[in-house]
């Protein structure tokens, strides 16, 4: 029996990081919008999404950390052997996977006036996406969208940093979904 750690990497490297970059960018530039990415496999609990979102948008020299239910041994072993990505406390993440209630936003990077871009992106596992739910307008959004968000404060509260704060994605099995700072949140 193969190592799961070794297990779980894309077949075809150069197209499906290729196809799953362009959903990121897509996703991240049209807020409420949902797309499928697959490729990657990582152990349970991490999403199909979310290892793929992984494996095209960290090297090893991007900051990672897993929040509470996502390290796991198996978890590091997996990024450890893919990725190479060095495994940071939250405080110095560029990048954080995990579920909504394990993640210690208070803690993650927003950024400095001088580079704002120094912030952490937040990869949020969630049980189900769909395009109901929070009310979202701004850049990228012709008049409103709608999204399934795991509550609107915390994302109200971000977009009043702006140009600092954090950028979301959020993965449940194959879709992919994003919120960038920019983006005003509104209950619905």
């Amino acid at each position: 029996m193969l190592d799961q750690s070794l297990q779980g990497g894309f077949d075809n490297p150069p197209v499906q990081s290729a196809t799953a970059f362009r959903a990121a960018l897509s996703v991240m530039a049209r807020p409420g919008n949902i797309e499928t990415i697959q490729g990657a496999q990582a152990p349970a609990p991490m999403s199909r999404a979310a290892a793929t979102l992984l494996l095209t948008l960290c090297d090893q020299d991007t900051r990672l950390f897993l929040a509470e239910g996502f390290d796991t041994p198996d978890i590091r072993n997996w990024v450890a052997f893919h990725i190479g990505a060095p495994i940071v406390e939250p405080d110095s993440a560029q990048f954080a996977v995990g579920r909504w209630s394990g993640l210690p936003l208070p803690l993650l990077p927003i950024g400095t006036s001088e580079y704002p871009d120094r912030s952490a992106t937040v990869i949020v596992e969630v049980e189900h996406l769909n395009q109901q739910g929070a009310r979202l307008t701004g850049p990228g959004i012709r008049e409103a969208a709608n999204l399934s968000l795991p509550e609107t404060a915390a994302f109200v509260a971000n977009r009043t940093l702006f140009p600092l704060g954090l950028d979301f994605y959020f993965t449940a099995g194959s879709s992919l979904a994003a919120l960038p700072r920019s983006t005003r949140v509104e209950e619905r």
